[in-house]
């Protein structure tokens, strides 16, 4: 039996996820992405239990692990420094088998990329589906140039305004404006210690969170109409916002370099698609299910999807069919899950008016006093996933729960 061959088209995390899982299958795989440097684009991600263990599966969960630069107590604040809710990594890995890790994307996107072939990832081109295929034909990719490549399985990671969603499902509603615009940098850590965390505020939040190479990533939103940027700069924007906040947050942005800093609209997926698939045709992360960054689960849910999608995807092209099917089963229902609860946080942290903002403070301290951990157990039936068997065997096992199985 020949090699089945395998396009993905997009190399953010998701697209070169799959490329690994599935390069790890025995499937040839090739990556198509349109940036000419996507390992310099982003800037932090949250790597929750459910993502390291994933991980596990292409050989790069411990790895990941090693890049955890958060040891002290962190939790939840108000704008002036008040905690609202207090948690440490050894009561995440009490509870979900495994500590939180945030890591710088291109540090990942390095790792990911390395565990593929020489020539396998292709950066400055285009690619979109020309035909999906049916379970007895192939699909067809038609890259910028012109070229046309037939193969067994297309990945499509091409984002939340993904053309080959489009494609696939015209009739279907796009994904709708969160609400509320982020701002992400990274920057050198400043000399004064402080605790990771997130602060609430009206209408807007900010996190500090340090990496593993003694920088600092910082993200921010804010509750405005979309498609705003500031006249006089995005750094001006977030000193007006948040420059009077509680420390670190004016030494962050008095370190920041105002063209470092990224600004992106929210959009989270408006209805759920038919189906994660057509043809031979699989949509994946933001391109399925495009959700607001509120539990940290964006990039966690790409790299489930990625693990998943390989797992099904025998090296046999007679059956990638029913192996979609089974992917988009296994998948659709639980991701649309995560996009409806990172939008009922997300709402949370938009609201504007003083006496709302004033009781949810209050409700939040009310609940952190009678059950500790408020954030965590914002992630419970999320972050304790693990792989399907036969991946869930060599998965890291930690302490703490045995998660759940799909």
């Amino acid at each position: 039996m020949n090699q089945p061959r395998a396009f993905v088209i997009g190399a953010g995390i998701g697209g070169l996820t799959a490329a690994a899982a599935l390069h790890r299958r025995g499937w040839e795989v090739t990556v198509a992405e349109r940036a000419t440097a996507p390992e310099r684009v982003g800037a932090g991600i949250a790597l929750a239990p459910n993502a390291q263990r994933a991980l596990d599966v292409i050989g790069l969960g411990d790895t990941v692990r090693a890049m955890s630069a958060w040891q002290d107590e962190g939790g939840l604040r108000t704008p002036s420094g008040r905690w609202l809710s207090r948690t440490t990594q050894d009561a995440a890995a009490e509870r979900f088998g495994g500590p939180a890790v945030v890591a710088h994307r291109a540090d990942l996107v390095a790792l990911l990329a390395a565990g593929l072939p020489g020539g396998a990832v292709r950066t400055g081109v285009s690619a979109e589906v020309a035909d999906p295929g049916t379970a007895e034909r192939p699909a067809t990719v038609r890259t910028a140039d012109g070229r046309e490549h037939t193969a067994d399985l297309v990945v499509a990671a091409d984002g939340i305004h993904s053309a080959t969603r489009r494609a696939l499902f015209p009739g279907h509603p796009a994904p709708r404006y969160a609400g509320f615009t982020a701002w992400r940098f990274v920057v050198p850590a400043p000399e004064r210690p402080f605790s990771p965390h997130e602060t609430w505020g009206r209408g807007s939040l900010w996190g500090t969170i340090p990496l593993h190479d003694g920088r600092v990533y910082a993200y921010a939103t804010a509750a405005v109409p979309a498609g705003q940027r500031s006249p006089d700069g995005e750094r001006a924007e977030l000193l007006r916002r948040f420059g009077d906040w509680h420390h670190p947050v004016p030494d962050l942005l008095a370190a920041l370099d105002p063209a470092a800093v990224l600004r992106n609209d929210v959009y989270r997926t408006a209805a759920a698609p038919p189906a994660h698939h057509l043809g031979r045709v699989a949509l994946l992360g933001d391109a399925a299910h495009a959700m607001t960054p509120n539990l940290g689960q964006g990039g966690c849910q790409a790299i489930e999807d990625a693990v998943v999608l390989a797992h099904h995807a025998a090296p046999d092209p007679g059956t990638t069919a029913a192996a979609l099917a089974a992917y988009t089963r296994d998948r659709l229902p639980r991701t649309m899950a995560v996009v409806r609860r990172s939008e009922r946080v997300g709402r949370m942290t938009t609201l504007t008016s003083p006496p709302v903002v004033a009781l949810r403070t209050a409700a939040v301290a009310v609940l952190n006093r009678i059950g500790p951990r408020l954030a965590l157990r914002s992630l419970d039936g999320i972050a304790d996933w693990r792989p399907p068997e036969p991946y869930a065997a060599g998965a890291r096992e930690t302490r703490g729960t045995a998660g759940r199985r799909r």
